[in-house]
């Protein structure tokens, strides 16, 4: 393997300001460091900055490499010592650190060794150290971003994400003014990291752009989309040489999607019957070679619509990840938010929780913990961790009134309109389905059955108490319906939200 070494810019910065005695604090007034480059020598080790800090300040955990450490990742206002350390490295790597202190951010630029670029094959690059910086030769297949220039390149050996191309001049979000095709075969240049489950080059150097020879102008319908019910797609090409095409399904297709014709050699029809399922898609690849033998690609996307999923959390969090969508009903557990902006929510039902990641129509506002909801979305995972994904906020199926127990014996009975409830047990008559009564500053009222979640139905209504240990004394909340039994109020067939142990 040919290697070559480059000092980058940046790498020059921070030798030299960790060498200097005298770093003054910079940028920020809320927060100040004594270097906003730290060095670490190949060999391993550790530096120390000074950090001072008009209010509370923290790291961006999410950002921290692996072979990284630094410590405090979090602290007070005032002056402050923060370590970055590292283990030995045979090559060198970089990492870009944000803190963040009284609504300001400052970055910081850690370096240990001198970048090195390894000529790699796909394969090779899944397998190596994160931040190491790579060089690699493979066909363009699916562009997701054409202003950030994101995109996906395969070779024989694998396939990898580009998460950011950089044009001729090296300047960022004018990624189409390179031209670059599905098809076309590329040698790009960049550091290695890891997003969840894609292993990613990012902001790459184009080396080499060699055009394919075939090469996909459209489709018949436009979104290449077959309907539920079963019908074509056409996939129109160009085809630069005299030796025609070929074409691949994926094997896992072939029980569903077929050839209907190709047409003057590059006019491709497929078909597809009914669709059964949920949504599925699949990637055919489109070969030709020139007269010396070299094999040119293009890919298409072809779509089928399918049936929405009706499952429990548990069924979807057992399924496989893919396009299949999914429809949830449960209850809004709690909101997911991130960098203080509400990314999603979590979903619960008597069979379990799940992240419901970034879903459209949903802001914060439609809903609140407690609301019995329903989400459309696929089976997806970040860092190993189930979640939904390219998902809808559908409905909110009922929302939820919390309310004292002497409001809620105040209200008539209605089979649509839920309560949340939340009291001290008094008493409780069955353990198995969760018959208890409660008691709050206002009054106290029976609660027939009080089950794990949305859904419950025959013996998944039963054990709640015994599993999580729930007791006389604690303190519960509870979703349910007012009904009257001979004469009484009570609360019917509950939904347990959460609990807190007695003192």
């Amino acid at each position: 393997m040919k290697l070559r070494y480059f000092i980058s810019f940046f790498a020059l910065v921070a030798l030299l300001s960790a060498c200097s005695d005298d770093d003054a604090m910079t940028l920020l007034d809320e927060i100040q460091v004594s270097s906003s480059y730290v060095a670490i020598d190949e060999a391993g080790g550790s530096n120390t900055i000074t950090l001072n800090a008009k209010e509370s300040w923290a790291f961006d955990a999410e950002e921290l490499p692996e072979w990284l450490t630094v410590s405090p990742m979090n602290g007070g206002a005032g002056e402050n010592k923060v370590t970055f350390s590292a283990d030995a490295t045979p090559d060198g790597r970089t990492a870009v650190l944000h803190v963040s202190c009284a609504g300001k951010t400052q970055t910081i630029n850690v370096i240990q060794g001198l970048s090195v670029v390894s000529e790699a094959t796909c394969a090779e690059v899944i397998a190596g150290p994160e931040s190491k910086t790579y060089r690699v030769t493979g066909t363009v297949t699916r562009i997701e971003n054409t202003t950030y220039g994101n995109w996906w390149l395969v070779d024989e050996t694998g396939e990898i994400y580009i998460y950011g191309t950089l044009d001729a001049k090296g300047q960022t979000k004018n990624f189409l003014s390179l031209g670059l095709e599905a098809g076309d075969i590329v040698t790009v240049e960049g550091p290695k990291t890891v997003y969840g489950d894609k292993i990613e080059l990012v902001d790459v150097t184009v080396i080499n752009i060699q055009k394919s020879l075939v090469k996909v102008e459209g489709y018949d319908p436009e979104d290449a989309t077959i309907p539920k019910e079963g019908g074509n797609v056409t996939v129109n090409l160009t085809c630069k040489t005299n030796n025609g095409i070929s074409v691949e399904i994926p094997d896992e297709a072939k029980n569903w999607l077929g050839i209907v014709s190709i047409a003057g050699g590059a006019v491709v029809t497929f078909h597809a019957n009914a669709n059964p399922g949920g949504d599925r898609n699949t990637t055919v690849v489109f070969k030709t070679v020139d007269d010396k033998g070299k094999e040119y690609t293009a890919q298409a996307t072809i779509n089928q619509k399918g049936a929405i999923v009706a499952a429990t959390v548990a069924e979807f969090l057992e399924a496989a990840e893919g396009d299949t969508q999914y429809r949830l009903t449960g209850v809004l557990k709690g909101l997911y938010i991130y960098k203080e902006q509400v990314r999603g929510f979590y979903i619960k039902d008597y069979s379990g929780e799940v992240l419901v990641y970034s879903p459209a129509g949903f802001t914060g506002t439609e809903a609140k913990p407690g609301d019995i909801v329903t989400v459309v979305g696929k089976r997806g995972s970040y860092n190993g961790n189930a979640q939904m994904t390219s998902c809808v906020f559908e409905e909110l199926l009922h929302e939820v009134i919390p309310i004292s127990i002497d409001e809620f014996l105040d209200k008539e009975d209605d089979p649509n309109t839920y309560y949340m409830i939340t009291g001290t047990i008094l008493d409780i008559a069955n353990p198995e389905y969760g018959n208890v009564t409660l008691e709050d500053d206002t009054n106290s009222v029976y609660v027939y059955g009080c089950y794990p979640g949305w859904g419950a139905t025959g013996d998944n209504r039963k054990g709640l108490f015994e599993q999580l240990g729930i007791e006389v004394g604690d303190k519960i909340s509870i979703i349910g319906v007012r009904y009257t039994f001979n004469g009484n109020p009570q609360m019917s067939n509950g939904i347990y939200f959460s609990h807190e142990k007695a003192e």
